[in-house]
């Protein structure tokens, strides 16, 4: 059991409630917070989030990328969890992932079948998505596509879908905020491929630092969070209800930190990080998301 929680990734699981708060935070503020579905939208995040962790502990395997790797030990490449053990876990969470997935669209969407299939049809994109990441012929995420991969579903699906299947109404300004939680998502995949810049190398894994070397791999890593507030800073701008919308930028003393390991660490040093990046942009996620709620109980 310790084994499968460690395959499980825990510690990656703030990055699916965060995005998740955002969107319902926004749903509220706009008040049409429906609790029964932004708990099945949260529940449905956590089995793809898990699913993604479980694929990617079995691709790495299946392509030797673990041997050299600094982090946390992986269980098949360890030998705690078979191969074949793994790849059973990862049906049994993509059937929940589905399961949970179509409860939430009857809930949201009882009498509007055309809503339900694109929605459906994201979700069955997002498993793929998921197992594809590291697993099979080609990954797309040893190509360096993983960040679009994160930031598409951490970001603009997960707060936009949060908020839409609440809402049912389009507002594309909410694609800012989302877009924010996409860019910081994405810092936590980029700390943490810094990281193991050396082990992708030497096992073909072409993530986006080791494509464009360390020293871009920071910059990238600067416009990737200085992006993500300045998205959330235009979206109170346009949407200023009270000067409680801008606690969130408090966190940007935890991404300025996060820029400075990156910066001046060498990359066998940097796993707290990967963490701190993590709690950073989840209490990112909490400062907005109050924000979005106080000035709502203020009325």
């Amino acid at each position: 059991m310790k084994s499968w929680i460690q395959a499980f990734r825990l510690r990656t699981l703030p990055l699916a409630f965060s995005g998740w708060l955002v969107g319902v935070s926004l749903a509220a503020n706009a008040k049409a917070l429906n609790l029964v579905v932004a708990g099945m939208t949260l529940l449905t995040a956590i089995f793809l989030q898990i699913l993604s962790n479980l694929a990617n502990d079995y691709g790495d395997a299946s392509s030797g990328v673990d041997e050299k790797r600094t982090g946390e030990a992986r269980m098949v490449s360890s030998g705690r969890i078979s191969a074949s053990a793994m790849k059973k876990a990862m049906i049994i969470f993509s059937l929940l992932s589905l399961v949970s997935g179509s409860i939430l669209l009857y809930l949201s969407f009882p009498k509007d079948f055309l809503s339900a299939l694109v929605f459906l049809t994201i979700g069955l994109v997002g498993i793929a998505a998921a197992i594809k990441y590291t697993v099979g012929k080609n990954p797309y995420g040893y190509a360096g596509f993983g960040d679009v991969f994160v930031f598409v579903f951490f970001g603009l699906v997960l707060v936009f879908g949060t908020y839409y299947l609440q809402v049912q109404r389009f507002d594309w300004l909410i694609l800012l905020p989302a877009s924010s939680m996409g860019l910081f998502s994405v810092g936590v995949l980029n700390v943490n491929n810094i990281r193991d810049i050396a082990s992708d190398q030497a096992a073909g894994k072409n993530s986006i630092p080791v494509r464009i070397g360390r020293e871009a791999a920071v910059r990238y890593h600067k416009i990737l969070l200085t992006g993500g507030m300045l998205f959330s800073l235009l979206y109170v701008y346009l949407n200023f209800e009270s000067w409680v919308n801008l606690i969130f930028a408090l966190t940007s003393l935890l991404f300025f930190k996060s820029i400075t390991a990156v910066s001046n660490l060498p990359s066998e040093q940097l796993d707290p990080y990967l963490k701190q990046m993590a709690i950073s942009t989840l209490l990112f996620a909490i400062l907005f998301s109050l924000g979005q709620f106080v000035p709502l109980w203020s009325t």
